[in-house]
C-alpha cells in the first residue's frame, strides 16, 4: 500500500531489454527500467521518439519483439502468442488511456465511467458490488461529480477526456498508463489531474511534453532518444541543461517557486516539487555546444 493519500495500491513494474517494432522497423530497442510500486514515471522525448509505442508495447497493443515485462513478479515475455495469453488478465492489472480516446456520445457520464468496472463483473451478472463507490470516487477525482447524469455528447473536449481518465481510475487496477493525459485540458485541470494521479497510490506511467510538469509531479523520468532510454532517474537529476539541449534543442534553467523555503521538503503540501524547469529557444543550431563547465544549479 502506498504511503500517499490515495487508497489504491500500486505494483512494481520492471522492463528488461525490450524491443518494439512497427511497420517492419525497430522503433525502440534495449529498453530497461524499473518503477517501484506506487510511484509515478514520466516518459518524455521529442515527437517520434517512441513514447506512444512504448506505452502500447507495455499494454500489449503492439507486442514487443523481444524482452520481458515483469508486473508484480508475473513475467510477460515478448511475442504475439504471449500477448494473447496475457490479455486475459491484463484488465485486472492495468488500465490504459490513449491520446485521442473519447467516451461514447450516447452514454451518460456515469455510464461511460462505469465501463471501467467491466473486468470486475461476472458473466451475465449486473453491476459489481463495488461499482457505485468506484465510479463516485473516479468522478470526484476528475471533478465531474455534478455531471454524472449528463450526456457525454454535451461535454466539452476537455471534459470528455476527463471522463475517459475517470473510467481508467474506476477500473481500480494497480497500474495505470496514460498517453499524453494533459492534452485537451485547461491549465488548472492539467495540474489537478497530475496531483490526483500522484495521490492515487497506484503505479502510474504517463507520457508528457510539458517538462516542467514532469519536474513537479514525476518521481522518475525516462528520456527516449535515438531509439532507446537515453536517461533515467529523478527529474531534478536527469534534466541537466546539457541533456535538455541535446535531446530537445532548447535551453533550460531550474528555478524555485516563489515563497518556498529553500530548505523545505519538496514533496510536502500539494505533493508537487517546488522547483520548476524553464525552457527557451534562442535559435541557431539544434546541436548542443559544450561551452565549458556548467555553473549554478543545473545550468
Amino acid at each position: 500500500m502506498s504511503s500517499r493519500d490515495g487508497a489504491g495500491a500500486g505494483i512494481d513494474l520492471t522492463v528488461r531489454d525490450l524491443r518494439i517494432d512497427r511497420g517492419g522497423a525497430t522503433i525502440l530497442d534495449d529498453v530497461s527500467f524499473s518503477v517501484p510500486a506506487g510511484s509515478t514515471l514520466a516518459i518524455v522525448g521529442t515527437n517520434g521518439s517512441g513514447k506512444s509505442t512504448l506505452l502500447r508495447g507495455l499494454v500489449g497493443v503492439t507486442p514487443p519483439v523481444s524482452g520481458e515485462v515483469d508486473i508484480g513478479g508475473r513475467i510477460r515475455t515478448a511475442g504475439a502468442r504471449a500477448a494473447r495469453s496475457w490479455a486475459r488478465r491484463r484488465a485486472h492489472e492495468m488500465a490504459f488511456v490513449s491520446q485521442e480516446e473519447l467516451p461514447a456520445a450516447e452514454l451518460s457520464v456515469a455510464e461511460a465511467v462505469s465501463l471501467g468496472r467491466t473486468p470486475h463483473r461476472k458473466p451475465w451478472a449486473g453491476h459489481d458490488p463495488g461499482e457505485h463507490d468506484a465510479v463516485a470516487a473516479a468522478l470526484d477525482a476528475v471533478g465531474l461529480t455534478e455531471l454524472g447524469g449528463m450526456s457525454c455528447a454535451r461535454l466539452s473536449g476537455g471534459q470528455r477526456h476527463r471522463v475517459v481518465i475517470a473510467r481508467a481510475l474506476a477500473q481500480d487496477t494497480p497500474l495505470i498508463l496514460l498517453d499524453e493525459p494533459t492534452n485537451h485540458l485547461d491549465p488548472v485541470w492539467r495540474l489537478k489531474l497530475l496531483e490526483a494521479l500522484r495521490a492515487s497510490g497506484r503505479t502510474v506511467l504517463f507520457s508528457l511534453h510539458e517538462l516542467d510538469m514532469v519536474m513537479q509531479y514525476a518521481d522518475n523520468v525516462a528520456v527516449l532518444h535515438e531509439g532507446t532510454v537515453h536517461a533515467f532517474g529523478p527529474p531534478g537529476e536527469v534534466f541537466s541543461s546539457r541533456l535538455v539541449r541535446e535531446v530537445f534543442a532548447v535551453d533550460s534553467a531550474v528555478v524555485r517557486r516563489p515563497g518556498q523555503d529553500p530548505g523545505a521538503d519538496p514533496r510536502v503540501g500539494d505533493g508537487a516539487n517546488p522547483e520548476h524547469l524553464v525552457l527557451w529557444h534562442r535559435g541557431g543550431s539544434d546541436t548542443y555546444i559544450d561551452a565549458g563547465p556548467e555553473k549554478g544549479h543545473n545550468q
